[in-house]
């Protein structure tokens, strides 16, 4: 917004100059192996003392909202700790009016009851009205760039979020957490050429205290002790998944992630976790994953993690569950997989220099997955969950996997390496094998990769595609999508018609499709399907994620919400 110079200089002086003093760092979700940045920290406090603290307030909501909460001046005190003039917030609402998602900035002096304060930077950041059906109806991706170029680099920030009953406010959460990333290595306090071109700064010369409350339909402060744990919850999943994606593979090897996986678990007695690590996995017929491994220098594993909600967890939902859902849906459990591939060099069929680059992020699935997974447990979800976590990296060396190869996998079928570059749906049929082999009460099997660059083709880079065994499934996923904001869309399916890319003259099939251009996403998803085993009689989804697990050359934290969504976590797909 275009505010006239006279406004802005009163705002600056008739405010007071004194400052912020002790405010207090918040506490920060640290279990962590690896390097963090200290930037940043994300609360989500229903008290009113944080908008005292703040030297910024960003608000954000649909562009009626905003209104509605500006027609409200009676409320501006409890809102901001100062009354900012009402003509101010009209004009600054007038002037991104019929644009769009786009935001407003201003700096108002802070009158009101309380202690003189400094000149307080005040920002709108409207989302459209209306979105297309297949848009996150709060337009949540357009929300977290606008929070994050809303924000300064450094300071105490309060973001208020206008969110109508009808939505829960956990997917806000997730918007607003992957926006503001952990990890960094970044020794110098001064912004790059490439920093300021995509707005980032990673600096370490000041923190970032953020402050998140939400309003509701009527312009309250929302309180629901459930919400707000899984707000808090679910954005600590996505940080902890974006930062596993930026971590290079020099520190994140998968010796490394399994001990990031233990640390988040060691003091919880609801999960329990095996591993089937290096020339374990060959003994026990796990081929696939032991092969894609098999020539770097940390061992290839298979993490198994079980979650078991607490009995009285269980026992206080029973009877909800039975009025309102079928036994088959709520008794069954479900079983998460994720490809996690540390470093992807394409192996054999070497990427060039420029495909390499980027390929630490060929972990993203395994890590949407496991974010998801330890906020449902942390949230205490009454549903068994597993995790199964393939993690290998594609290496090259005089013991890796040769193109021409025939490797035998976990479902006893032979597989002709004819790309050991399309070495994701491999790792992944073993775990898919595994599951719907051992556990007779799984009734959904989910697994998530960036697997294709085709899935962006297919789907685009804000969208996963998703296949599933069943027109339900694939509804309850999309609608899950949509819920969540980790949005997707279904790919072809039909296995029958496809099955032949993988045709072989000496092994059950290839693992890399004929011909390229015939539905290659689904056929990578057919491949991982065709390794369940032939008496599992639950359902199966595949998340192709490649597009939207990054962004900007960060990791997104793709999957956590989805995850938690499809798992019917406590708080986060529903207003309590």
């Amino acid at each position: 917004m275009n505010f006239s110079r006279g406004v802005a200089y009163c705002a600056i002086m008739i405010a007071s100059t004194n400052a912020f003093t002790n405010i207090r760092p918040l506490a920060r979700h640290v279990v962590s192996q690896l390097a963090l940045s200290a930037s940043t920290n994300i609360s989500f406090d229903t008290s009113t003392d944080v908008r005292d603290k703040a030297t910024s307030t960003i608000v954000v909501g649909r562009h009626s909202t905003l209104k509605q909460v500006i027609d409200r001046q009676d409320g501006y005190v409890s809102l901001f700790g100062f009354r900012p003039h009402p003509d101010i917030l009209s004009s600054m609402h007038e002037s991104i009016s019929g644009s769009g998602s786009v935001t407003s900035h201003v700096v108002v002096p802070t009158v009101g009851p309380a202690a003189p304060r400094p000149p307080h930077r005040l920002s709108l950041c409207s989302v459209k009205n209306k979105v297309t059906r297949n848009n996150h109806p709060l337009s949540l991706h357009a929300m977290s760039d606008m929070v994050k170029s809303a924000c300064p680099s450094k300071g105490v920030v309060h973001v208020i979020v206008c969110v109508e009953d009808e939505f829960p406010l956990a997917p806000v959460s997730i918007a607003i957490a992957r926006a503001f990333p952990l990890f960094s290595k970044k020794t110098s306090s001064k912004k790059s050429s490439s920093d300021e071109s995509d707005g980032e700064d990673d600096s370490d010369d000041g923190e970032l205290i953020i402050h998140v409350s939400f309003l509701d339909s009527q312009g309250k402060r929302v309180k629901n002790e459930l919400e707000i744990k899984a707000c808090k919850v679910a954005a600590e999943g996505v940080r902890l998944a974006c930062r596993l994606v930026d971590t290079h593979p020099e520190e994140l090897t998968t010796t490394t992630y399994a001990k990031e996986v233990h640390a988040l678990f060691e003091n919880d007695d609801t999960v329990m976790i095996e591993e089937i690590v290096g020339e374990e996995l060959e003994e026990k017929g796990y081929g696939g994953i032991w092969n894609v491994g098999k020539g770097a220098t940390d061992p290839p594993r298979l993490m198994i993690l079980t979650y078991e909600p607490p009995n009285d967890v269980v026992e206080d939902t029973t009877d909800a569950e039975e009025s309102e859902h079928s036994e088959d849906n709520e008794a069954s459990s479900i079983a998460l997989i994720g490809k996690g591939i540390v470093y992807d060099t394409g192996g054999l069929a070497l990427k060039s220099r420029v495909g390499q680059c980027g390929m630490k992020h060929d972990m993203g699935g395994s890590a949407g997955v496991l974010g998801g997974f330890y906020a449902a447990v942390k949230l205490q979800t009454p549903r068994k969950i597993r995790l199964l976590l393939c993690l290998a990296e594609n290496a090259i060396g005089p013991k890796a996997v040769r193109n021409d190869d025939i490797i035998t996998q976990y479902s006893g079928k032979t597989v002709e390496i004819n790309n050991s570059d399309a070495e994701g749906r491999i790792v992944l049929s073993d775990a898919v094998a595994h599951a719907t082999r051992h556990y007779d009460d799984v009734g959904l099997v989910v697994d998530m990769a960036t697997l294709t660059g085709a899935q962006l083709v297919s789907t685009g880079k804000l969208h996963a595609g998703i296949l599933a065994t069943s027109e339900e499934v694939e509804r309850t996923a999309v609608k899950a999508g949509l819920t969540s904001g980790d949005l997707c869309y279904p790919l072809l399916y039909a296995p029958e018609l496809l099955k032949k890319e993988f045709a072989s003259k000496v092994a059950d099939m290839k693992n890399s499709v004929k011909d390229r251009s015939n539905a290659q996403c689904s056929c990578a998803g057919h491949f991982i399907e065709s390794h369940i085993d032939p008496n599992y009689k639950g359902e199966w989804l595949h998340v192709d994620m490649a597009g939207p697990g990054s962004k900007a050359e960060r990791g997104t934290g793709y999957g956590v919400g989805l995850v938690l969504s499809l798992v019917s976590a406590p708080g986060f797909s529903e207003r309590s």
